[in-house]
């Protein structure tokens, strides 16, 4: 059953980040209706009152429409709001020239003077704030200057006292400056997330795509030149054979142990790739992670584990480790190696878990978690991964250690801290391998 939570937990970072700053600024209209059109109806008399309110929601509710139009247009996904903003900045302008007209000629006296200058001063600088959201900022500070020049002008015109036009002025462009200001750092905030996940899923792809240029410049290293000779020597028997000469034969058998040769080394050059030395995974998990901002701690040690072993648990580092960067949005990731009795247990376990996304039972053959279950069923072991403790997701592997190693292996001492390691380019692509693995 999903908790009261999920709903958060399960966005990423951005989609949190513009969450809480889509409805910061749509509080905008809350504060509105109740700072001015509620109070209204305890100053002012029917129905005055009554227009004031329906103004304050008015204007809440089409500065909450330009908020969201203007973050839209900071993501990316709309144009620029033009006809959106002039319409909404027009309707701050003509009821903060209300307003100012209201409390020097309106009926009511004093209370409506009182009334009509919170209304002001609530009505501009948070229109300010709100248009800010969906303009670029060299036309913020035409847009602050104009509203306060503009202030001025109307509390003159009306009939304020001299004395009030300077203080009215430092106040929209206090306020209201603020407010800009204010809209201007999330705005940055917002575009700066966003690009920092397209830069972390862009590195992503870049590893895979290394690995994949390795792997295709191995097999080409390896088969390039053989091909080239089975291709000369082929041409030749064939030459030879119309010819009928007998070297034809000797070609071919030379072809042919030149084919059982590559066939040999392309072997060994896949063998190699699949071979997982734990140690180095380890070492090269915390660099990836550290570097991707997500602070890692790692404990105990694989050099004298046997290399099946080895090759097992280091696919679950690599699987594990791609999950904590792409599904999740972990700040802590701890991975633990030790044994207990005659297993070998690997524990990976970081904060970011999103129930949503992360399978708790294989739902594909070869790839996620049922893929490391198949290797680790290959050496006797097993693998349990899911949510613990409300926000947080563990894998667990354990592969029985062989009898010959039982007694002589190290890991049966309390496990050390392993030594930092190097947050080279070269570890990177080994925790993304599963993408690209044979």
């Amino acid at each position: 059953m999903r908790g009261p939570g999920a709903w958060w937990h399960g966005k990423t970072t951005p989609a949190k980040v513009e969450t809480y700053t889509r409805w910061s600024f749509h509080s905008f209209a809350l504060v509105e209706v109740c700072a001015i059109g509620l109070p209204a109806f305890g100053e002012l008399r029917m129905p005055i009152a009554l227009w004031v309110f329906l103004m304050a929601c008015g204007h809440g509710l089409l500065g909450s429409a330009t908020a969201s139009r203007g973050l839209d247009w900071t993501c990316g996904r709309r144009e620029q709001p033009v006809r959106l903003l002039v319409v909404f900045g027009a309707l701050t302008a003509l009821l903060g020239i209300g307003a100012l007209a209201l409390s020097e000629h309106g009926p009511g006296g004093d209370k409506m003077e009182s009334t009509m200058g919170v209304f002001f001063i609530v009505v501009v600088p948070y229109g300010l704030g709100l248009m800010t959201l969906g303009m670029y900022r060299r036309h913020v500070l035409m847009l602050l200057a104009g509203f306060t020049a503009g202030a001025g002008v109307t509390s003159f015109l009306v009939g304020m006292p001299a004395y009030s036009v300077p203080a009215l002025m430092a106040g929209v462009l206090l306020l209201g400056g603020f407010l800009c200001l204010a809209s201007l750092f999330s705005v940055w905030l917002l575009k700066a997330v966003l690009e920092l996940d397209v830069a972390r899923e862009t590195r992503t792809r870049l590893a895979v795509a290394e690995e994949r240029l390795r792997f295709g410049r191995d097999l080409h290293d390896v088969m390039g030149r053989n091909l080239a000779v089975i291709a000369l020597k082929s041409e030749l028997a064939v030459q030879l054979a119309r010819r009928e000469r007998p070297e034809a034969v000797e070609q071919m058998i030379e072809v042919q142990r030149i084919a059982r040769e590559s066939q040999k080394e392309v072997r060994e050059v896949v063998r190699g790739y699949r071979e997982v030395d734990l140690g180095v995974e380890l070492l090269g998990a915390q660099g990836v992670l550290t570097a991707a901002g997500v602070e890692c701690t790692v404990t105990g040690s694989a050099s004298e584990l046997p290399s099946a072993v080895q090759s097992a648990l280091g696919w679950v580092v690599r699987e594990a480790t791609t999950n904590v960067l792409r599904h999740g949005d972990a700040g802590h990731c701890r991975v633990s190696l030790g044994v207990e009795g005659t297993r070998v247990v690997l524990t990976v376990e970081n904060d970011g878990v999103e129930r949503d996304r992360v399978p708790s039972t294989p739902t594909s053959k070869g790839s996620g978690l049922a893929g490391l279950r198949e290797r680790l069923s290959a050496v006797d072991g097993t693998l349990e991964a899911g949510p613990v403790d409300g926000d947080r997701f563990r894998v667990v592997a354990e592969v029985p250690l062989p009898p010959a190693a039982t007694s002589s292996s190290p890991m049966s001492r309390p496990p050390s801290t392993s030594p930092p390691p190097s947050s080279s380019p070269s570890s990177a692509p080994r925790t993304v391998n599963e993408e690209v693995a044979p």
